[in-house]
Order: structure tokens, then C-alpha cells, then sequence
């Protein structure tokens, strides 16, 4: 016991400044004391708790612990702490900084009472997470960062304003359930819709997350979108629309993820279909799909946080992440070739590992609400997601055809976290219970019964199979060099043509213009010139008769005016 009660994050932000200024060959093993100190402090917490305080005459409370944000509290610190073991070989102290900061911020958003403390988290997230992007140090990662960054600031920016109404309406800054009965409710709905992904909103993920560092990017993937995830179950849940929003998300990435060639990128899209399933359990909003949801934002920080360091190893490794240029790893990285593989046996839901036990609990869910349509989708999206991310990506990294690299395996501590989360994954899979007495609501759900089993088996298989054929008949799209758009199509092709366009319009005018006022003052600069010339009226001689002259007329002329 630590024998006192700290703010969770306070430990992580103490730990920015040791990093900040400790030498670099201890930082990284401080960094996994000053987790661990933290996970301890928050155990000793009690399971409901909470501090308030008063600003300005408005109740506040900035630390709140339930069973809701409390899993996301241990989860945060399982992914921090598999997080920086991974980078451990680094020696960057912006990138370790930014990820102490960049963890502490998640931990203060999901243990936020009220809206205002959850605002600054909000705002802090997007700050110091841009920092592991651009920590990458490249021209297309400062791009891709500034990005990253508009749209998250977008989002806090609307969250802002949803927060002034909705205290306005209510007089109460408490974080509680919201509904989408304000406008106020749409303006913080749509604030935490883009940072969950939502359709359209969603490039910001999947255009800055591959431009990271290898160990940037697992950070990433744990946090962001798990803090929208949480906002969204505390502030939304039952809400319909989640429904039909989450189906779509688990649905259109895959055509993008199966076309594309970058491993990260795909690993992204993946990333955006499992938040479509979460959205789904969400907006169901029974305690079975808010218990699902939950559940795989859990397993999904892991597996795919597994999967995203064991291409961060490839990358790191061989300085190459397309699949065109890879193939053939297993060879040279046996031991990241067999993690990646459970990594992919989690995220494609195979029975025994982690994906299975909260997928089954989304799609239950559905069926028990007659939400029939979207089961069927969610059954689609589970065999897309099975042929992306089950099978693309070992297959493409690590066995489709021999690149000739041959490299070291993955250092010790790579090796080490891909195992922590491996086991995590394989654990949860066959007890299941360790993560459902956790879960926000009681749960009697058995994920092992005879149908889902065997639905979840021939999914698999036919999948599988068809992947297997689509290969044999060169139909399955290949591994090649490319850049594939979707909605950045809009900010990468018409919006910068048209600002040039614009651009041009305006040199145009502004060139007319400016040869205008020049003729115009050439002009006006030689009538004075012929004005004050020799010739010119102005330097004409007068005699003193005519200057008389008219000044008897004038006086004339004003003696009439002031007598008519």
C-alpha cells in the first residue's frame, strides 16, 4: 500500500518530468516503476470513488472511479506499461515524454466527473500525442502530424461548445449520460464521434497513425480512440444512431484495408472496424451490449496493440513495412512471425483467444434486440477483418513470397511485450471470466456454447478458404506501390485545387490591379507635371487688372446671393 490517495494521472505526469530530466540510459526502467506505482495507487483506490471540488460557483468533480472507468484505468496502465517495455530500446526523450504525458492525459479524461476537467484531458491528449508522430522526423510525418492535429482540435473545439450550452441548459457540469436531446448533446456527440472514427471523420486515424514511429504508433492505438470509446458509453449509451454508424465503420474499411498496400495503414482500417463494433454495443445499450463493448475495447488494446509492434518490429528491423517489399520474415524473425499470429487469431475472434469471448457478446446482443440487418453486417465485417488482418498480415510480412531480407529477430524488450500481450490474449480467451467480473454490469454470458462456436468456426473456414481460392485464381487484389485515397481524396485532390485555383484568380487580379493604379498614377503624376510646367495653367503669369477683375466679379456674385 502506498498509504495515500493520488489523482491517477498525477503519477504519469511526475513521471514526464523524471523522464524529462533523468539521463536516457535510466529513463526507460523509471518510466516502468513510475507505472507501476501508479497501477498500485490505483488499486488501493476504493471501486467508487470520487473528489469534488467548487470553481466559480460550479460543482466540479475531477476525479470519478466506478466500474466503468475503472477497467479502462487498469487497461491503461496494462497498455502503458506493454508500451514502453516495447520502446525500452529507445533512448528519445521526446518520444518518452510525450508518452508519459499522452498516457496520464488518458488516464485524467476517463477518471473526469465533469465535462470541464474532461475537456482539458481532451485537449491534452491531442497535444501530446502529435508529438509521437512527429517524432518520426520526416516530411510526411510533420504533414501528417499538423493533420492529426487540426481534426483533434476541431474536435475539442466542438466539445467546448458543447459543454458552454449544455451548463447553460442545466446549470450542471456533471459527466453523466447525455442523449441526443440538445443541441449541445450533438455538439459533444460529434466531438467524440471523431475522435471514435466515426465515417468521414476517420482519416485523421488512418492517415497519421502509420506515419508514427514504430513505438509511437502502439501508443497511439491504446489510447485516443479508447478515451472517445469510454466518453461514449458514459455519455451515450442507448443511443440508436450508434447503431447504424458503428455497423458502417465495421463494414467500409475493409474494401480499403484489402486493397492496401502499407501493413500500419491496413492494421488502421482494422482499427477503425473494431470501433464499429464497439459503436454497435454502444448504441444497443443493454447491459449485455454495453458489457461487450467494453470487453473488446479491452482485447482490442491488446491484440491489435500486438499486432501494431510486431509490424513496428518488422519496420524497425528491416526499414520497410509495404507487403509488396516484404515476404519471406519468418525466416529471419520466427519468434515476432508466431506473436503476430496469435495477435491475428485474437483480432479474427478464432475460439480460445480474446476476440472471441466480447465479438460473440456484441453479436448476441444484436440478435436478442432484433437488430437482424446489422447482425448480418457484423457477421460480414468479422470475415473481412478475418482476410485483412487474420491473414493479410502475417501472410504478407512473413510467408506470401521470399524478399531475400534477412535481419536480426526483434531485440528483447520487442520480444517481451509482444509476449506480455500475446499471453493476455490466449488468457482472456480461455477465461474468459478473468476480464467479465470486471465489466460494468454483472454478466452470466457464456461465450463457449455450441452455436457460437460453431457459427464463429464455419465463418472462419469458409473465410479462410475463400482467400485461399481468390489467391490460386490471382483475383485477391495484390501487394502493390500505391496511395489509396478515400475522404482524404477531398483535402488531398479538390480542396487544394481549388485554393490554387483561388490562388491564381487572386495573382491575376491583384497583377491587374496593381497595373491599374501605376497607369493611373503615371497618368495623375504627368497633369500635374503639365499643370506645373512652363505651359502649365498653374505657372501661367496673371496681371494685377484681371486678378481685379475678378475679384469685383466674386464680390459682385456674393452681394447677389445675400440680397436674393
Amino acid at each position: 500500500m502506498l498509504g495515500i490517495e493520488l489523482p491517477p494521472f498525477l503519477i504519469f505526469y511526475l513521471g514526464a518530468v523524471i523522464a524529462l530530466l533523468g539521463g536516457a540510459s535510466w529513463r526507460g526502467p523509471v518510466m516502468i516503476v513510475v507505472i507501476l506505482l501508479s497501477a498500485l495507487n490505483l488499486w488501493q483506490l476504493p471501486a467508487i470513488y470520487s473528489v469534488e471540488t467548487e470553481l466559480m460557483g460550479m460543482a466540479l468533480k475531477p476525479i470519478h472511479i466506478d466500474r466503468l472507468s475503472l477497467l479502462f484505468g487498469y487497461l491503461f496502465h496494462i497498455a502503458a506499461l506493454i508500451s514502453v517495455i516495447y520502446s525500452l530500446h529507445i533512448k528519445d526523450r521526446m518520444q518518452q515524454v510525450a508518452a508519459m504525458l499522452y498516457a496520464g492525459s488518458a488516464l485524467g479524461a476517463v477518471f473526469a466527473g465533469d465535462l470541464l476537467t474532461l475537456f482539458v484531458f481532451w485537449e491534452m491528449l491531442a497535444i501530446t500525442s502529435v508529438f509521437l508522430i512527429w517524432a518520426r522526423r520526416t516530411e510526411r510525418a510533420y504533414s501528417a502530424g499538423m493533420r492529426y492535429l487540426i481534426i483533434q482540435v476541431i474536435s475539442g473545439l466542438l466539445l467546448l461548445v458543447g459543454i458552454i450550452l449544455h451548463a447553460q441548459q442545466s446549470a450542471s457540469l456533471m459527466f453523466t449520460e447525455i442523449g441526443l436531446g440538445s443541441m449541445a448533446s450533438w455538439f459533444m456527440f460529434m466531438a467524440f464521434g471523431i475522435k471514435c472514427a466515426f465515417p468521414f471523420f476517420h482519416n485523421w486515424l488512418t492517415d497519421a497513425y502509420p506515419e508514427a514511429t514504430p513505438t509511437g504508433t502502439v501508443f497511439l492505438s491504446a489510447f485516443t480512440t479508447k478515451v472517445a470509446v469510454y466518453a461514449m458509453a458514459r455519455g451515450f449509451p442507448g443511443t440508436e444512431l450508434l447503431v447504424y454508424i458503428g455497423a458502417t465503420m465495421a463494414c467500409f474499411p475493409i474494401f480499403f484495408a484489402v486493397i492496401e498496400n502499407d501493413l500500419r495503414r491496413v492494421l488502421a482500417y482494422s482499427l477503425v472496424n473494431q470501433l464499429g463494433f464497439m459503436m454497435v454495443g454502444i448504441g444497443i445499450g443493454t447491459e449485455l451490449g454495453i458489457n461487450g463493448a467494453v470487453a473488446h475495447a479491452f482485447n482490442d488494446v491488446i491484440f491489435k496493440g500486438l499486432l501494431f509492434m510486431s509490424m513496428g518490429a518488422v519496420l524497425y528491423r528491416t526499414g520497410r513495412i509495404n507487403g509488396s517489399e516484404l515476404g519471406g520474415l519468418y525466416k529471419s524473425m520466427p519468434k515476432t512471425a508466431i506473436l503476430c499470429i496469435v495477435g491475428a487469431a485474437s483480432i479474427s475472434a478464432f475460439p480460445l483467444f480474446s476476440g472471441f469471448v466480447s465479438k460473440s457478446m456484441i453479436m448476441s446482443a444484436a440478435l436478442k434486440e432484433n437488430f437482424d440487418i446489422v447482425w448480418l453486417l457484423l457477421l460480414f465485417a468479422s470475415a473481412g477483418v478475418f482476410h485483412h488482418a487474420g491473414i493479410k498480415i502475417p501472410y504478407f510480412a512473413f510467408f506470401a513470397h521470399d524478399s531475400g531480407i534477412r535481419c536480426k529477430e526483434a531485440p528483447w524488450n520487442m520480444l517481451l511485450a509482444m509476449g506480455i500481450a500475446a499471453t493476455l490474449c490466449i488468457a482472456i480467451g480461455i477465461f474468459p471470466q478473468l476480464l467479465y467480473q470486471h465489466l460494468p454490469f454483472p454478466t452470466n454470458y457464456s461465450a463457449y456454447d455450441v452455436s457460437h462456436i460453431l457459427t464463429q468456426t464455419q465463418l472462419l473456414f469458409f473465410s479462410a478458404l475463400a482467400f485461399v481460392w481468390l489467391n490460386l485464381k490471382g483475383l485477391y487484389p495484390p501487394e502493390l506501390p500505391s496511395t489509396n485515397l478515400d475522404v482524404d481524396w477531398l483535402y488531398r485532390r479538390p480542396i487544394p485545387m481549388f485554393i490554387n485555383a483561388c490562388g491564381r484568380v487572386f495573382r491575376k487580379v491583384d497583377t491587374y490591379a496593381r497595373g491599374q493604379i501605376i497607369s493611373a498614377g503615371h497618368a495623375f503624376e504627368q497633369r500635374l507635371g503639365n499643370l506645373h510646367g512652363s505651359n502649365g495653367i498653374f505657372s501661367r503669369t496673371i496681371s494685377i487688372s484681371s486678378m481685379v477683375a475678378w475679384m469685383v466679379a466674386l464680390l459682385a456674385l456674393l452681394l447677389i446671393i445675400r440680397f436674393i
